[in-house]
């Protein structure tokens, strides 16, 4: 019973590397100018606030795609479909990471507070709308994917803090 249970989240979790990947490499190699530009808002707030950055989504759908073509080499696999599907997990996971701030900006969430479960699901459910357009994903995969990622989510972002990469631990 446990081989199979174990088998799918290794499944869905190597499924979702790209996504980890993204998420991982934009606050990792993130900085510098504001995605945002510094705009307010009808509420006066940030449209995303200065953590989102040109080069951090940039890089967070660069490294999130350039894992798979690496994975793909190594592994003598044809890139084809799962390469669009790496690029699609990595531009949704920095889509929902911008929804997620967006939301917390518009309700009083200032950049760098802590917003539990919003803050660990909204790359991930980017990710998972977007990857869907060129496969589909199994109603266990986003229960699995639901659930470890906000202690996968947390466990990277002490360890980026611990490494003096982020200002806060989550």
């Amino acid at each position: 019973m446990a081989a199979p249970v174990f088998s799918q989240i290794f499944s869905a979790f190597i499924f979702f590397l790209p996504a980890y990947v993204a998420n991982t490499g934009a606050g990792f190699f993130g900085g510098g100018r504001a995605l945002d530009g510094g705009r307010v808002l009808w509420d006066g707030r940030r449209v995303f606030g200065s953590g989102k950055t040109v080069r951090g989504t940039a890089a967070g759908i660069a490294v999130g795609t350039l894992y798979k073509v690496v994975e793909n080499l190594a592994t003598a696999q044809p890139a084809g479909r799962e390469l669009m599907l790496a690029l699609l997990l990595s531009t949704g996971a920095m889509g929902g990471d911008l929804v997620g701030s967006f939301i917390k900006r518009r309700i009083g969430i200032e950049s760098g507070e802590s917003a539990p479960l919003l803050d660990q699901l909204d790359f991930a459910l980017g990710a998972l709308f977007l990857a869907t357009f060129v496969t589909p994903v199994s109603t266990e995969t986003v229960i699995i994917l639901l659930l470890i990622t906000p202690i996968g989510h947390l466990g990277v972002n002490i360890t980026g803090f611990l490494l003096h990469r982020k200002e806060v631990p989550w």
